[in-house]
């Protein structure tokens, strides 16, 4: 009798260990793209869809937006660090096999305060994926409870690659 696999352990669904991100287009109807995020493979399956590969400990920004003929549907947008072979994750459609969740909010204008918190990052001088992971956490749970987020500064930045390098 075999014993099934960790629920906490899985294997990734391709060979070369990244994480896979289904990114659609088709105009108006279903828009998914990648705010931020340093793409290590980038396939185009059709005109309307590609296939972008992050290596583990990669971050980025998914943005995932749909329409029907009323309006919009649903707009969401995640920002998830890629995990290694042997990480837990958690699932994320279109994400295979998924990632750790730094950061989940749905709804326009709180996709939109997220959008900001990015492109003031950028206005920082600091690349959005090169920031610190709590950072975006902490974006996270300002915006859901309904408060502005701190920004982040060059001055946090350069606290947390020093952080980073002491802890190894």
């Amino acid at each position: 009798m075999s014993v099934p696999p960790s629920p906490m352990r899985h294997r990734q669904p391709s060979d070369d260990g990244m994480t896979r991100v289904e990114l659609t287009w088709i105009e108006k109807r279903i828009e998914h793209w990648i705010r931020f995020g340093r793409v290590a493979v980038d396939e185009i399956v059709d005109r309307r869809r590609r296939i972008v590969r992050f290596r583990p400990g990669a971050i980025f920004a998914f943005v995932r937006w749909a329409a029907n003929d009323y309006g919009t549907v649903t707009s969401r947008i995640d920002i998830v660090r890629a995990v290694g072979t042997d990480e837990p994750f958690t699932t994320l459609p279109f994400v295979r096999p998924g990632g750790d969740i730094l950061l989940k909010i749905e709804g326009w204008p709180k996709v939109s305060q997220v959008l900001a918190a990015i492109d003031a990052t950028e206005t920082a001088g600091v690349d959005p994926c090169d920031a610190a992971p709590d950072h975006w956490r902490h974006v996270h749970n300002r915006i859901a409870a309904g408060h502005q987020p701190r920004p982040y500064t060059l001055e946090r930045h350069r606290a947390w690659l020093k952080r980073r390098e002491i802890e190894g």
